[in-house]
């Protein structure tokens, strides 16, 4: 991994998709937590600035129910239309239509997944539907396989950025194939951000030191025991995995090479 070195742009290291700059680099979403009020307390905690709104399952317009602006204030944070539960292309490019129609979002991520029980990413049926999203004006993040040709051609396509699983949606198992994500920011243009499979802090460190520019996470944070100290958790990490990547990390080497001498009468390193 390359050593970044020490600059003015990296003391005051944001990233930037569509346009729009943030300093956090943790997305969270809102569905899963026990409710609304959870929700408002695990975000806040968690120091994200952008939070994904699974638009078929959360409540944005029907003010005799409990909204989700009441307890995430749209102003203070980006909201992130998603085509969470959606398994066809058409499913989710009108959603997403609908979503621009009730809130005004253009920026939006797009998943299309495929049949239970893993509910991989259908990468035909994302072409087929970031092609017509773009046609329509979106800027689109998409959800993808761990595939660095699929997820250089949605680069192409006009992704603003792409978002590789590191596991099964909602499976905690963490990140299955880093080679293949490495290689995916190796050759990418847009950002990079880990999306699904993260289950504990160690997670979404391994992803920041990858050399991804966020991690998008929900039920890693909604699903722990304790979702709101979870989220401090996860906060933490996403920045010491960020400060790691850009520190750069030793070699790895199959020799030992003691910090102390090993034999009598020399100064050690340390």
């Amino acid at each position: 991994m390359d050593t970044i070195p020490t600059t003015a742009a990296t003391l005051d290291d944001t990233w930037e998709v569509a346009g729009l700059r943030f300093r956090s680099r943790l997305i969270v979403g809102t569905g899963r937590y026990k409710d609304l009020e959870e929700t408002g307390r695990a975000i806040d905690a968690s120091g994200a600035e952008i939070v994904t709104v699974a638009v078929r399952r959360v409540n944005l317009g029907d003010p005799a129910a409990p909204m989700l602006q009441d307890f995430v204030d749209p102003k203070r944070y980006t909201y992130l239309p998603n085509t969470a539960g959606c398994f066809t292309a058409q499913d989710a490019v009108r959603t997403l239509r609908l979503a621009r129609e009730a809130g005004g979002w253009n920026l939006v991520k797009l998943e299309v997944l495929g049949p239970p029980p893993f509910l991989y990413p259908d990468m035909r049926a994302t072409f087929e539907a970031l092609e017509a999203l773009l046609k329509d004006g979106f800027q689109v993040m998409v959800y993808c396989s761990d595939d660095p040709i699929a997820a250089k051609r949605l680069e192409e396509m006009g992704a603003v950025a792409v978002m590789p699983l590191g596991a099964p949606i909602g499976s905690g198992l963490g990140i299955q194939n880093p080679v293949m994500i490495r290689a995916i920011i190796e050759n990418a243009k847009v950002p990079v951000l880990v999306d699904a499979g993260v289950g504990t802090a160690s997670d979404a460190a391994l992803a920041m030191e990858l050399g991804c520019d966020a991690v998008l996470m929900n039920s890693a944070i909604a699903h722990a025991r304790e979702p709101v100290r979870m989220a401090r958790a996860m906060k933490a990490a996403v920045e010491a995995g960020r400060h790691a990547f850009l520190a750069g990390r030793m070699p790895r080497q199959y020799a030992a090479d003691p910090s102390s001498p090993l034999h009598a009468g020399v100064i050690g390193r340390n």
